[in-house]
């Protein structure tokens, strides 16, 4: 069936009843893939085989070891002796593991650590040194384990039974409660009460080495290697009439795969795995150059939620063969970035940057002439297919282009809303108009306006029509605008500028309408229009809903929404109903989105296409998405201080003061999930992710923590919360022991403080004693002090009376020296009245002499000047400091009036008249550079 016919297919009868998609071996359409690369498992190249357990995790044996898949992380666990593990089986909480010369399996303890336990080295004397464990399966309550050379069949009870066939062991296959042993030349055996018995040897499958055998309709189906399959009905072997025989003899088997629904897996050597029919017919071929890392195929497995395990000669890879996504692969490299699909005419048509291409009846990528170059737009229009291409637009009638615009960049074209027959295009050089006449379609380039200038040329990517001749319109690269058009759309009559003034940044501007509101993503979110306002606000729906950061990558004539995350999660949304809401798996689309240009496209009712490089995505909207599985976590492991704990269910997990815990959690059933987590201490209304599957807690305080885990998946739904108690122990300064250390510590502190008390006491004794003795000494050396005060105040009383007694001297002497000098003055003076009576003047003469020297005498004034200065403590000498221009005459004659003395008293001293004492007064002051109005008396009797 092509992939057109696919398509109408599920028009009418919906994916929901065709699991898979049926077409030739050339197809190229196939399920979701997801490689696992050396990089993400860190393991050894080959992986030999693989099984899932009922948990949910996925085991594999590879050159290094066993690898564990938890739906998050690889782990690698190695053998004892560090060989490659050839095979693997899940079964019943237990690991099987098969090697060179070994076998036994993995359990985890109480701790959850993962340990082996060898169950050949209990035979070591029946076990060859040469054999590898090939293969491993349970059978009734058994576990066979197979070498080329052995068949060891593990019982419950811990037996160990071996078998060794005639020949080499290629295969066992359990079918129906029967286990078939196939050897390499005695032919197909079965095992009953641990011996084989014959049931099928036939030469013409000696030739050929068996892979599986399984049921087939009323017998058995035999695949082979390299021959091919044979039926075997009724006691007779045929060779089944198998379009996929002829391409396991090209590619040989080496792995055979039954589905539930009768359907099979052929794993191949050299060309990846086939999925067939009941009837050998090719669904799906799955190789290297439509997904698959590597096309040698070592060991494959059915899970129980229909995903194909491969385990690859280099990496590991699942096929989802339940899901109804299918991708399209371009195994040329011609096809580039694809930037729309749509489905016309019952053929899939394809616009890239490479050109125009669609499928042919075969699904083959054919190419239409002379479309080369970048496709923008598909669209179908009245009837006729629109191309908007990098040269202009064109129509596409029978695989070829009929060019009807010239104007470069169709990016989108859009019909108007109450006029017929005509629609608007935005292009690289702004807006053209498209009108049908006479079944010929014109063009007409209409941004031309004098409006603005700028936008003349203005490259138009995004637009929505907000009524009848009004659109909203963002530039390609900066810009949004409101245009309105004449009636008739053959030119602009008004143009507005909202970028600037409402957003905060007009860069990367998309327009949508979205249920009739006009709505704009920018770098800050999303926004929408307020006519009443004639503004421009916050989307608060969108932005809640869709995400400040996410795109809207859908059409605006759908009924829901379909979005693409920062995370590029791409989530497809119904505006009311919650169960329209879904998300793609991310993995099988990651690294291969047109950035910045994505785009889902509706390609019927149901099914949509999803724009990729090289190739595109169908996605069927009716499939129920709400079926993924979500586990809640579970718990796998407890360190503390790097140390794994006993795990119990619901059992609090203690931890020492200061000890860190690690809690590991997994969540194998889930798909496309993460885990959060709260602390109701801490965080009760916030859920924090995880970045991996560990939880690690350090720095807490003693007590009790309540901690919340659940899952979410890509679809936001979530799990049932799995509920821990972490408990810390109190430091042991809080425990029984410090209480008692505090106790003994209390004990000391008390003796301690009485001792100080006591030491206090003797000090405060001491202390009071001698600050006794203190104040005694003091109040003896005040006493001292006072009575020495007195002493000296008694002895300047007695020099201060001697003073005045020394002054009264000094007055008394000079008051005689006075009247001395008086009274030899006044005989002097009768001598000269009475000169005529002296015969002799030389008499005369020595009288008067001697009566003068009797006056001035040097001897008298000395003695006169060291009495004075007694008195008034060395007058003379400061006077003659400070004024040394003062004569032996003048200091005479300040001392005199220091003391006081009168004109007249002082004249007779110095044998002078009172004018001639009042003459030395007037030029003593001026020596003194004393002023008129200062008096000399006042002046010299307080100089000190």
């Amino acid at each position: 069936m092509t992939v057109s016919k696919f398509i109408w297919v599920n028009i009418i009868f919906g994916f929901f009843f065709m699991p898979f998609v049926a077409h030739n071996a050339k197809a190229q359409f196939t399920p979701g893939i997801r490689n696992f690369l050396l990089s993400d498992y860190e393991g050894g190249n080959h992986n030999w085989d693989v099984s899932r357990a009922k948990d949910g995790r996925v085991y594999v044996a590879n050159d290094y070891g066993l690898l564990e898949f938890d739906g998050i992380k690889w782990d690698l666990f190695e053998l004892p002796n560090k060989t490659v593990v050839r095979s693997v089986l899940a079964h019943n909480g237990l690991v099987y593991g098969g090697s060179h010369s070994e076998f036994g399996y993995w359990k985890k303890d109480k701790r959850g650590v993962f340990s082996y336990k060898s169950l050949s080295s209990t035979i070591e004397d029946r076990i060859s040194h040469n054999e590898d464990i090939w293969q491993i399966l349970s059978y009734r309550k058994d576990i066979v384990f197979r070498s080329f050379e052995n068949i060891y069949i593990y019982k419950p009870n811990g037996q160990i039974i071996k078998i060794s066939p005639k020949s080499a062991v290629i295969s066992c296959s359990a079918v129906n409660e029967k286990m078939y042993v196939a050897t390499l030349n005695h032919g197909i055996f079965e095992l009953r009460n641990d011996k084989l018995e014959q049931k099928i040897y036939d030469l013409n499958l000696s030739k050929f080495k068996i892979v599986s055998i399984t049921n087939y309709k009323k017998g058995l189906l035999i695949v082979t290697s390299k021959g091919g399959c044979f039926t075997y009905i009724d006691n007779e072997l045929r060779l089944a009439n198998f379009k996929i025989n002829s391409f396991i003899q090209q590619h040989l088997l080496s792995d055979f795969t039954k589905l539930k629904n009768g359907q099979m897996v052929f794993g191949t050597i050299k060309d990846g795995v086939y999925v067939t029919n009941v009837e050998g017919e090719i669904l799906f071929h799955i190789n290297k150059v439509n997904g698959l890392n590597n096309n040698t195929v070592l060991g494959q497995s059915i899970d129980a939620y229909n995903k194909l395990w491969l385990g690859l000669d280099n990496g590991i890879a699942y096929i989802d063969l339940d899901r109804t996504n299918y991708l399209y692969n371009d195994i040329s490299g011609k096809l580039g970035a694809v930037y729309d699909v749509i489905s016309y005419k019952n053929t899939v048509y394809i616009g890239s940057n490479t050109g125009l291409f669609y499928l042919n009846k075969n699904d083959e990528l054919k190419f239409i002439e002379g479309s080369q170059g970048q496709v923008w737009d598909l669209k179908e229009i009245e009837g006729e297919l629109f191309c908007g291409h990098n040269e202009g637009t064109f129509i596409v009638d029978n695989f070829k282009l009929k060019k009807i615009s010239n104007h470069t960049g169709g990016w989108t074209i859009k019909k108007t809303p109450e006029t017929p027959n005509v629609y608007i295009q935005s292009t690289y050089i702004g807006f053209v108009k498209f009108k049908k006449k006479n079944n010929e379609w014109n063009a007409k380039h209409i941004s031309k306006t004098s409006l603005s200038p700028k936008f003349n040329t203005m490259p138009i990517k995004y637009f929505v029509f907000q009524d009848k001749n009004t659109i909203w319109a963002a530039q390609a690269y900066k810009g949004l605008y409101r245009v309105k058009f004449d009636d008739n759309f053959d030119s602009i009559i008004a143009i507005k500028d909202y970028g600037k003034k409402f957003l905060k940044s007009d860069y990367n501007v998309r327009v949508y309408k979205i249920k009739n509101e006009i709505c704009f993503k920018t770098n800050g979110g999303w926004y929408k229009y307020e006519a009443f306002l004639d503004s421009i606000v916050p989307h608060k729906f969108l932005n809640e809903k869709v995400g400040k950061k996410s795109n809207i990558i859908s059409d605006d004539n759908l009924d829901f929404l379909v979005y693409m995350t920062d995370e590029k999660v791409i989530n497809f949304s119904g505006f009311s109903n919650e169960y329209d809401t879904f998300s793609l798996k991310r993995n099988f689309y990651e690294n291969r989105l047109i950035v910045g240009n994505e785009r889902i496209s509706k390609i019927s009712n149901s099914i949509y296409a999803l724009n990729l490089y090289d190739g595109f995505m169908l996605i069927n909207r009716d499939y129920d998405y709400t079926n993924l599985p979500l586990q809640s976590p579970v718990l796998d492991r407890v360190e503390i201080n790097n140390k794994s704990k006993v795990i119990a269910v619901d059992q609090e997990i203690e931890a020492a003061y200061n000890e860190s815990v690690v809690i590991y959690v997994s969540s194998p059933k889930s798909e496309n999930h993460y885990f959060e987590y709260r602390i109701q201490n801490f965080t009760p209304n916030r859920w924090i992710k995880l970045r991996a599957n560990k939880l690690e807690l350090s720095n807490l305080k003693d007590g009790d923590y309540h901690i919340e885990l659940r899952t979410v998946n890509s679809l936001g739904k979530i799990s049932k919360l799995r509920k821990l108690t972490v408990s810390i122990m109190p430091p042991w300064y809080k425990s029984y022991k410090g209480g008692s250390l505090y106790f003994v510590l209390l004990m000391c502190f008390l003796a301690f403080m009485y001792s100080l008390y006591k030491k206090k006491m003797f000090n405060e004794q001491r202390r009071l004693k001698l600050e006794l003795e203190r104040k005694q000494r003091e109040l003896l050396r005040e006493k001292t002090i006072e009575n020495e005060k007195r002493i000296i105040q008694l002895k300047n009383e007695a020099l201060k009376n001697e003073l005045n007694l020394k002054s009264k001297q000094l007055a008394n002497t000079a008051m005689a020296l006075v009247k001395k000098n008086e009274s030899i003055l006044d005989i002097k003076n009768e001598l000269i009245n009475a000169k005529n009576a002296f015969e002799d003047t030389y008499i005369f003469r020595k009288l008067m002499k001697k009566m003068d020297s009797s006056i001035e005498q040097k001897d008298e004034w000395e003695v006169f000047e060291y009495n004075f200065n007694q008195v008034h403590e060395v007058f003379f000498d400061k006077l003659k400091a400070q004024f040394p221009n003062l004569k032996p005459k003048d200091l005479k004659m300040c001392a005199y009036i220091k003391m006081n003395l009168s004109n007249k008293e002082i004249a007779p001293l110095m044998n002078i008249s009172v004018r001639g004492v009042e003459t030395i007064r007037y030029r003593l002051k001026s020596k003194l550079n004393l002023e008129n109005e200062i008096s000399l008396s006042d002046f010299l009797i307080n100089f000190n």
